[in-house]
Formats: structure tokens, C-alpha cells, sequence
């Protein structure tokens, strides 16, 4: 039949359909005992309707997906097909059950090609995800096993299989259905003379299967990051600076807002304080402050109820200087970054260090990481970051040039894309004539995202105007990250070779 003649409709079975379900039953099992009877079939509709699901051609059903609910505990274990059937041939179906266990897939031989059967089972995983249930499992035949058993134990077989040396009719499709094997069962179906009564125990995890919690306790999967592109400006004083952050705090507190994001040296301003002759003492100088900051940030975090991440501030210890940033937690705890790549400028003029220690860290909206500036241009932070699970890595910087803040947005766009993550840089723009360094800024704040088709097409999901004070917002859904690095089109993190390759951290 040619493909401009069929008029395909995807639906749940009914009482109705069982003379049908017989007769393609009987045709395609006809080697293992061909239908189950009416009452089999009828409970199954009445007890979980959503679980049988159709395919039919014109009014024919050509296809079907019989399906229950079971206990993951009991049914990811070695179990036979009698497990599943009680003597009055029902089938087992636990409504309290937290996963699904697909019975039987069966497609008319004169539909087979049309994949047919990679349309029930998308809808299977749907409803998975949308019953919020743990996996997908089945005993899956091996039906071509006979044919290989006197070269190949069962083991041998699935390996070769899986390799794609063999072809084996149900065992092919449901690898690349992306189904796992996880264990080999005997005497599943002994009458299966064809798989020699052997099965797979297959599994199809839900990546975005929650635990039942507290709704207090479950964390957000739809965050709003809201980032400043901060104007350099002369201030008088620390607390001129401080009613300056508080502004742009509770503005974007008002937007419901997870994060407020504030560029590097946002506060150097108050360097024009002091003598400007000697750089070194310029900067720490500017430090005397940051242990100021730090706490009213943190305060102004619990009132406005906001993760404030603080842009950077030089902070000095044990006589040492370092650039370091503070995730203040809206319940009161705070975090801290040290830069750990410092860029020649800092050191040759501010005798900056860089840290020793990096981090990610778990908060209310995510796994956050902190970059500052010169750190998103090493790609090794943003591996570490990911295999730490990060969710957001956000990016305080300050370059004066376009060129500077291109290697900036270009090495940041790419740690998106590398390790399935977003990514935000935020920076300072105008003119600071009287601070010594710090005369120009140039800046375009900016929120990358993975690139594959649940993201915008140059996945960029937000960025300011240039040199431009004001505010950015983006909304970060958190559960995308979950699909892409699992089924995307292109599975970075997953494609590793770390035969060939690994990070070390000391």
C-alpha cells in the first residue's frame, strides 16, 4: 500500500474492538498460541484504558500496545510470563504500580515497514512521563535465537545482536527503541520454542520520573534568571553603591525572578575613593569593603526573597589578594567562588591570585556553577561543571574592548553546547575616566542554551542591548536539559570517549 493511501488514527482500545484484536492476534501468534480470550482482554480495557493502545487503517486495527501497571521492585527481576497471568488468564494490573510493563506489541505483517510499532511505543513513553512513572518494562523474545543456538549461548547472542551483527526481529526493534537489557531470563515463555523459552528483561527509564515528596520539597524545574548590566559611574560612598544594587534587587524581585546576576567589579567605582597612583593599594582598598557587601547582599537576598549572585570583589587573605564571587541563598546561606584563572592584566596590576577550589552548587532553582569572566574561556571548568551535574553556569565578567567580550560570549556560547547546560554572562558598560583600568567597558549580557530543537535555533535565548544599562530575564526550564542530554539529536556528555580520554582534578 503506498503511503499517500493510508489514513492511520492512534487511539485506546475498547470493549468493541476484540473480534478485530482475535482475528490480527491469531495471525501473528499463530506459532505460540495465537489470542488471549475476550475476558482477558476486557479486563485489561476496564481496568487500565489508557494502557491499550491502537493503531487503526481505515477502520482496521492493524496494530496494538497491551500494557499494565506493576511494582518496579518486583518486575526489574528475573520473573516468567505466569508472573504475570493469574489462573483465570487476567492479567496482573497493580493500579498502585510505579511503572509500566508492555505485554505485547503486534503489528499486521502487512504493516510491518511503516513503523508502526515506533509510534506505540513513543506513545508508551508519553504516558510514562505523564503518569510520572518510573521505567518501562518487558520480557522480550529472542525469536531468532534458534537459528544461533548451537553457535552462540543466549548471552553471546544479545551481545551480537546488540552489535548489529545479528538481526533479531523483536530484540533489534526494542534496542532501537532505546531499551536497555538488564538481565536474561529462562523459562519466561517455555512454549516459545523459537527463543528456546529464553527472554530479555528490558527497561526504558524515565528520566524525568520525580519521587513523591513534600510539594515544599520539590525543587523548581521552570526558573527565572534575571541578570544586571550595570553602569559604571562615579559614587561617593559604599552606601551609594549598595541603594544602587538594592534597586535593581527588588526590581527584579517584583519579576519573580530566582537570580539576580551582577557583573564583575561592579563596585570598582568606589576605587576613585583613594590614590590612584598605586594600583596594588587601589585594590585593596576597594576590598576593605567586600566583607560589607557580602552581608547586606546576603540580607537583601532573604528580604526579596531572591538568589543574589554578587557579581565579583577583590578580597584579600592572609595578604594575599583573590577575586571572588558569593552566591547568597535566599534562606540565609552563603557560598563563594574564587576566580581561578587570572587574566595577565589582574595580576600584573592588582597582584590578584587565583583560587584553588571549584565548586557547583545546589540551590532552590538548580545546580549553579560561577565562572568569573576569564574562567569560561578554559573548557575544563565547564567538563568539571558538568559532571558535577550542573544545571546554570553563570558568567559575572568586565572587558573594556568588543574583542574581549567576544571571547567571552563565543567560549561561553560554546560551554553550552558542550556540556548541555545554560549558560549566563552578564557585564558593566560606560565610561569610568577616573578610575585608573577601568576607563571603558563593553558589554552584551546573554543567556545561551544547548543547540538542538528545543531550544531557540541560534540558542540564544536572551540578551540585552549593547552598552546599555538595564535588566535581563530568562526563563530556564531545567527538565529540557534532562531531555536533550538523554535524547537529543547529538549527546555530548554521553559521547564522551573517556576510554581515549579523562579529567583529573587535584
Amino acid at each position: 500500500m503506498a503511503h499517500e493511501e493510508l489514513h492511520l488514527n492512534l487511539r485506546n482500545l475498547s470493549l468493541e474492538d476484540y473480534s478485530q484484536l482475535k482475528h490480527l492476534m491469531n495471525r501473528v501468534y499463530d506459532d505460540i498460541g495465537g489470542s488471549w480470550p475476550k475476558t482477558t482482554i476486557d479486563a485489561l480495557v476496564e481496568q487500565f484504558p489508557d494502557g491499550q493502545i491502537c493503531i487503526e487503517e481505515s477502520g482496521e486495527l492493524v496494530a496494538v500496545a497491551l500494557t499494565v501497571c506493576v511494582k518496579y521492585d518486583r518486575f526489574s527481576n528475573p520473573h516468567t510470563y505466569d508472573d504475570l497471568i493469574m489462573k483465570n488468564e487476567k492479567i496482573r494490573h497493580d493500579k498502585d504500580g510505579d511503572s509500566l510493563y508492555g505485554l505485547d506489541v503486534f503489528i499486521h505483517p502487512d504493516y510491518r515497514g511503516y513503523r508502526l510499532g515506533r509510534r506505540l511505543y513513543e506513545a508508551r513513553k508519553e504516558l510514562c512521563r505523564s503518569m510520572n512513572l518510573r521505567a518501562i518494562l518487558a520480557g522480550g523474545r529472542i525469536p531468532n535465537y534458534s537459528k544461533y543456538s548451537d553457535q552462540y549461548k543466549p548471552e553471546e547472542y544479545i551481545e551480537r545482536v546488540n552489535r548489529r551483527e545479528i538481526y533479531d526481529p523483536i530484540l533489534t526493534f526494542q534496542l532501537a527503541n532505546d531499551f536497555q537489557v538488564t538481565r536474561l531470563m529462562r523459562k519466561y515463555l517455555p512454549e516459545d520454542e523459537k527463543s528456546l523459552g529464553y527472554a530479555t528483561l528490558l527497561e526504558w527509564r524515565n528520566i524525568l520520573f520525580a519521587p513523591p515528596s513534600s510539594i515544599l520539597q520539590v525543587k523548581k524545574t521552570q526558573v527565572r534568571m534575571g541578570a544586571v548590566q550595570w553602569q559604571m559611574r562615579e559614587f561617593s560612598s559604599v552606601e551609594e553603591v549598595l541603594r544602587q544594587v538594592e534597586y535593581f534587587v527588588d526590581a527584579l524581585s517584583d519579576y519573580k525572578s530566582d537570580f539576580a546576576l551582577f557583573p564583575e567589579f561592579f563596585n570598582a567605582p568606589l576605587m576613585g575613593l583613594t590614590d590612584q597612583i598605586d594600583q596594588t593599594r587601589a585594590i585593596r582598598f576597594l576590598a576593605g569593603f567586600t566583607e560589607q557587601f557580602r552581608d547586606q547582599m546576603s540580607d537583601m537576598a532573604v528580604s526579596y526573597n531572591i538568589n543574589i549572585i554578587t557579581g565579583s570583589m577583590p578580597l584579600i587573605e592572609n595578604d594575599r589578594a583573590y577575586n571572588i564571587s558569593y552566591l547568597c541563598h535566599r534562606d540565609g546561606r552563603v557560598d563563594e567562588q574564587r576566580k581561578i584563572h587570572i587574566t595577565p592584566h589582574e595580576r600584573r596590576d592588582w597582584v590578584i591570585e587565583g583560587g584553588d577550589k571549584f565548586e557547583v552548587f545546589d540551590t532552590d532553582a538548580g545546580r549553579v556553577a560561577i565562572m568569573i569572566c576569564y574562567d569560561i574561556e578554559f573548557p575544563e571548568l565547564g567538563r568539571i561543571a558538568a559532571l558535577k551535574e550542573v544545571d546554570i553556569i553563570c558568567v559575572p565578567f568586565w572587558t573594556d574592548t568588543k574583542n574581549g567580550y567576544l571571547r567571552v560570549r563565543h567560549c561561553a556560547q560554546a560551554r553550552a553546547i558542550e556540556n548541555e547546560c545554560y549558560v549566563v554572562i552578564t557585564g558593566s558598560v560606560g565610561n569610568l575616566p577616573k578610575v585608573e583600568n577601568l576607563d571603558i567597558q563593553y558589554a552584551q549580557s546573554s543567556v545561551f542554551s544547548p543547540s538542538d530543537f528545543a531550544f531557540p535555533h541560534d540558542a540564544v535565548l536572551a540578551e540585552t542591548t549593547p552598552n546599555t544599562e538595564m535588566v535581563m530575564f530568562s526563563d530556564l526550564d531545567l527538565e529540557k536539559l534532562t531531555l536533550i542530554r538523554n535524547e537529543g539529536a547529538v549527546t555530548n556528555l554521553k559521547d564522551r570517549r573517556t576510554d581515549l580520554y579523562t579529567l583529573k582534578t587535584v
